[in-house]
């Protein structure tokens, strides 16, 4: 399966940035931000916050993450039954 790659300018705190996405995941990160009424910028700026590596990469994951948390609920949450990386987990 071929999927091509795409350049998406963004807005990242008032300043244009670039991501480079396939159809399909930039495709699945809107539908991320409709579902949670927050604009792509706002949260682009949220992964920023986050992230370590690449913008592109990091927005690959998240929506992997979604994806996966909303296949199996229960992969949220770490052995420990908290949420990885939150200040409890062990």
């Amino acid at each position: 399966m071929k999927s091509r790659m795409f350049k998406r300018s963004v807005m990242l705190r008032g300043h244009k940035t670039s991501i480079s996405l396939e159809a399909e995941f930039w495709n699945c990160f809107k539908q991320i931000a409709a579902r949670e009424r927050v604009s792509v910028s706002a949260l682009i700026t949220r992964i920023d916050d986050d992230r370590e590596g690449n913008l592109s990469s990091a927005v690959r994951l998240f929506v992997l993450k979604d994806l996966q948390s909303r296949v199996n609920p229960a992969a949220r949450f770490g052995p420990s039954g908290t949420q990885p990386g939150s200040s409890d987990a062990a």
